[in-house]
């Protein structure tokens, strides 16, 4: 139960901290989010010394880092439900992956920090509307090879 606990926190802690600073106006941070979550399980195998572990959980984590990236491309929303469904996966995942290492704690903690992770997004993209890829002339851009305003105003006032 304080495992659940931690993690509800946790995640709210990341994502008020992401809001506050503005880390999640990226649309790179929830899906960053959920590729660092399915590489956890990857590390547990990794203490056991178990190859086998370490394909079966690097397989896993292979399927929720292409949910990250496809959601990051063409709708968050993929990303939220990838999330949520990580939080199940933890809950289910000794059923099917027994030594694979997971310490105890470790489901209740990451599906609780899934799940509000997931939820934390989906309020944002219910009130930011950014579920959907930035098509508008006026969006903000992530993209480095668009000059700004401001980057175009310091490449004009740099000395010669």
């Amino acid at each position: 139960m304080m495992s659940a606990l931690v993690g509800v926190l946790l995640a709210l802690a990341t994502a008020a901290g992401a809001r506050l600073t503005g880390l999640d106006r990226s649309r790179a941070f929830y899906p960053c989010v959920l590729i660092a979550v399915a590489t956890y399980d990857i590390v547990f195998a990794a203490v056991t010394g178990s190859l086998a572990a370490v394909l079966a959980e690097g397989a896993l984590a292979t399927a929720f880092i292409a949910t990250a990236v496809i959601g990051f491309r063409c709708s968050l929303w993929i990303v939220a439900i990838g999330l949520a469904s990580h939080g199940v996966a933890d809950l289910v995942h000794d059923a099917f992956a027994p030594a694979s290492g997971i310490p105890p704690f470790w489901p209740a903690f990451c599906c609780a920090y899934d799940v509000v992770a997931a939820l934390a997004l989906a309020v944002q993209l219910f009130t930011d509307q950014r579920g959907v890829p930035e098509t508008r002339a006026d969006a903000p851009t992530t993209r480095v090879d668009r000059p700004t305003k401001a980057t175009t105003a310091a490449v004009t006032l740099r000395p010669q």
